[in-house]
Parts: C-alpha cells; structure tokens; sequence
C-alpha cells in the first residue's frame, strides 16, 4: 500500500501553567494517496495539534510522521521546510492572506516560494480562480472582499502549485453555506481531477461527508465514530 501521510504513536504535551495538557496520547493513523480524509471531534480533541504536527508546522514530543515514506520528523528544519513548499499545500479557517497584496499577489506568492514561474504555472491560475468565481476579483484587496471570497483566494493559493497534499483546516468554519459548498466542491474536485490527497479537519457533518474516510478524535486519540458523542448527536 502507497502510503501519502502516516503517523506512527504521536505524543504530544502542552504546559498550561503548571499543568501538563495531553493533547495527543500516541496517535497512529495511515492515509492513502489520493484519499480525502476528514478528521471530526470536540474542541480540545487534539485535531488541530495533529493536524499541525502532520504538516511539519510543530514538533511532536515522541513519535513519527512519514510524507510519502519520508521520516518527516527526523529531519532538520531546513529540509522540513522545502518538503513543505514542495508537497504540501494549507487552507486555515483563517484566510491569512497579505492584506497589502491583491488576491493575484497572494496567489503568485505560493509561486514565488516554490521558485516556479512558467506559463502553465500562469494558465492554471485562471483556471482554478475561474473555477472558484474569483477570476474578476484578482485586482482586489482582502478588505475589499467579502469572507467567501478571501478564502476561495486562500484555496486557489493552497492549489496553484499541484501540491500532493492538501490540508485543510476548519476552511469552512467562518463561510456562509453556499460558500461552504464551493470551497468543499473544489477540494473535492483536486482530490477527484489530480488525485491530491487531502486531509481535512471540521466540525461540520455534512463537510465531513465530502471525505473518503472520516477519523474521529476524542481526548488527545483517535476513537469510534459511537464514542463521539457529539457526532452521534449530529445525526440523531
């Protein structure tokens, strides 16, 4: 089996004052390439440090991550972070766009990182802006768009490149339903067209359902879907 992002018993703690936060206790998980997984579960679950520690963004206390069979965690921060620019693309609930740049300008920065200038690079993004209806949008700034715009700016930021994996974050957490359904619509079809593989975390049952596999964590571990209370209330 191609495994794209494997997690092999990953600890991590956090010091809240003179207490010690568990927020993952040895989590394990393999995903596929091409698969769409999403990642369900209460606030404080540990979704969100596992989600970070699995792109490289923060360090696990023990255990490892493999990116496409590569010991993410053995290897020194320069290396972690051309991997990242290389393999990895991130949409945040929050947009996290330059507000002193154009929604074109936040976009082509993801090009400027990766050090790609060429035409398809150029011809991709008109498609993907096109897709997402922000084509007519690329000379504006974030203050001048609305929430749903400036965070389909941030997908086609986190597309542009062809990254193999996708993570997500919440992405729909502050859109309205119709922008919520463009942005799940998308992920989907990069998932679908290019066979990215994305890893998305929400606390949205209906997002969850655009995944292959839904993973549900509770109290820093991965657990079955009937000890998520919450999930079970959702769909009483």
């Amino acid at each position: 089996m191609a495994w794209m992002i494997e997690a092999e018993n990953v600890r991590k703690t956090y010091r809240i004052g003179k207490v010690d936060v568990q927020a993952l206790r040895g989590v394990s998980l393999q995903i596929e390439k091409g698969e769409f997984v999403t990642i369900v579960g209460p606030s404080g679950s540990g979704k969100s440090t596992l989600f970070y520690i699995l792109g490289g963004l923060t360090h696990a206390d023990t255990g490892r991550v493999l990116i496409d069979g590569v010991d993410f965690t053995a290897m020194p921060d320069s290396a972690r972070t051309r991997l990242r620019r290389s393999k990895i693309g991130f949409v945040f609930q929050k947009f996290n766009l330059l507000p002193t740049l154009t929604a074109e300008g936040n976009i082509e920065i993801a090009r400027d990182i990766s050090g790609r200038h060429d035409a398809t690079d150029r011809e991709r993004i008109e498609r993907i802006t096109g897709l997402l209806g922000i084509d007519k949008r690329l000379d504006h700034r974030p203050a001048e768009m609305s929430g749903g715009e400036q965070q389909r700016v941030a997908l086609a930021r986190a597309l542009v490149n062809q990254p193999a994996i996708v993570l997500a974050d919440e992405p729909t957490g502050n859109l309205d339903s119709e922008n919520s359904e463009i942005v799940l619509k998308m992920l989907r079809r990069s998932n679908q067209e290019l066979g990215q593989t994305v890893l998305m975390i929400t606390h949205n049952p209906e997002a969850a359902t655009y995944g292959d596999r839904i993973i549900h964590m509770r109290d820093g571990s991965i657990v079955p879907p009937e000890k998520d209370p919450q999930w079970t209330h959702a769909h009483d």
